[in-house]
């Protein structure tokens, strides 16, 4: 028999990414339709720990859906690591009369909820919310679509540059271990190579491509890097190899870095931070836990917390031909 399900909670953990609040928004408001109460969580599992809580309702998260950031605040907890910290953040759950609760974030995020549902038996549901689109289970986490659009606006000014003064750019993207921001925006932004962790490309192709794209006539170019790839030890390295070896090119490099996180999360996130946020809670209600809500086939679908942390995304093999395409 489920467990009657009276208050649930919500917390964001993590690094934060456009639509967090939005989603925040969504499980506050689907709280209040099926009249249960609804409590926000500071700070992530260390408010947790702390019994950092407040009450929510449907006022208190007007004017939030436009907001990138998290206005619940976001922390890494060491504490919540050890079962003694997990013990903590238990008995201040059932203190405060919470029945089950809602987390947002990546993997890290949704190890701790499997484990803390693990040792309590406390229903849990996870929302995907990270810029790097590299949870299993999901096509879109929140945050991944205004990252891509925050990312190509950059390489589109940056392209001005490059063109005014005939200069080789190379833009380092976020994407430790996944090249999914750096394949999409550079095919969007028209980069001339996308380096990925996913795929070695190698220095002497690199070099190799670079001097055709010169043979053929293009003054100036664009060479977008996942953060995780492993050509070079960093970019700069890679830039001053490039300019060993091709003393043509005048070399730049652009790292976007933590912009790509911020600003006003685009309608797509807001849309499928308001349809995730319906499906964590009514599922909680239905007596399902221990799951993640992503989006597949464009539905809104449940993937167990473990595969979602476990799984491995793949890049699209088939856009890595369209950017072969595309630079020629």
């Amino acid at each position: 028999m489920p467990k009657t399900i009276k208050k649930v909670a919500v917390l964001t953990s993590g690094g934060d990414s456009p639509g967090m609040n939005a989603a925040i928004r969504s499980v506050v408001r689907t709280c209040a339709f099926h009249n249960i109460q609804c409590v926000g969580i500071y700070r992530g599992y260390q408010g947790m720990i702390e019994g950092d809580f407040k009450e929510m309702g449907p006022r208190s998260v007007h004017n939030i859906v436009n907001k990138g950031g998290t206005i619940l605040k976001s922390a890494r907890s060491k504490e919540f690591m050890t079962i003694e910290g997990r013990k903590k953040a238990y008995e201040e759950l059932i203190k405060a009369e919470i029945d089950a609760f809602v987390v947002i974030g990546g993997d890290g995020s949704f190890t701790g909820a499997e484990i803390f549902n693990k040792e309590f038996k406390f229903p849990v549901m996870g929302i995907p919310g990270t810029i790097d689109n590299d949870i299993f289970g999901t096509s879109h986490t929140l945050g991944y679509d205004t990252a891509l659009n925050t990312v190509v606006e950059c390489i589109d000014k940056i392209r001005d540059t490059a063109s005014s003064h005939n200069r080789l750019f190379f833009v380092e993207v976020m994407g430790r271990d996944a090249g999914h921001i750096a394949l999409n925006a550079g095919i969007g932004a028209g980069a001339e190579e996308i380096l990925i962790p996913e795929e070695d490309l190698g220095l002497e192709r690199l070099v190799e491509s670079l001097r055709k794209s010169k043979a053929a006539g293009k003054s100036s170019s664009i060479v977008v890097i996942a953060e995780g790839d492993k050509i070079g030890k960093n970019v700069f390295e890679l830039k001053d190899y490039v300019e060993a070896n091709l003393p043509e090119y005048e070399v730049r490099v652009s790292v976007l870095g933590h912009m790509q996180r911020g600003g006003a999360p685009s309608c797509y996130d807001r849309v499928l931070a308001s349809r995730l946020g319906v499906k964590a809670v009514e599922s909680l209600l239905e007596g399902k836990s221990n799951f993640m809500v992503g989006m597949l086939n464009d539905k809104v679908a449940l993937t167990p917390l473990l595969q979602a942390i476990k799984g491995k995304t793949e890049i699209d093999r088939e856009l890595l031909r369209v950017s072969e395409i595309m630079s020629v």
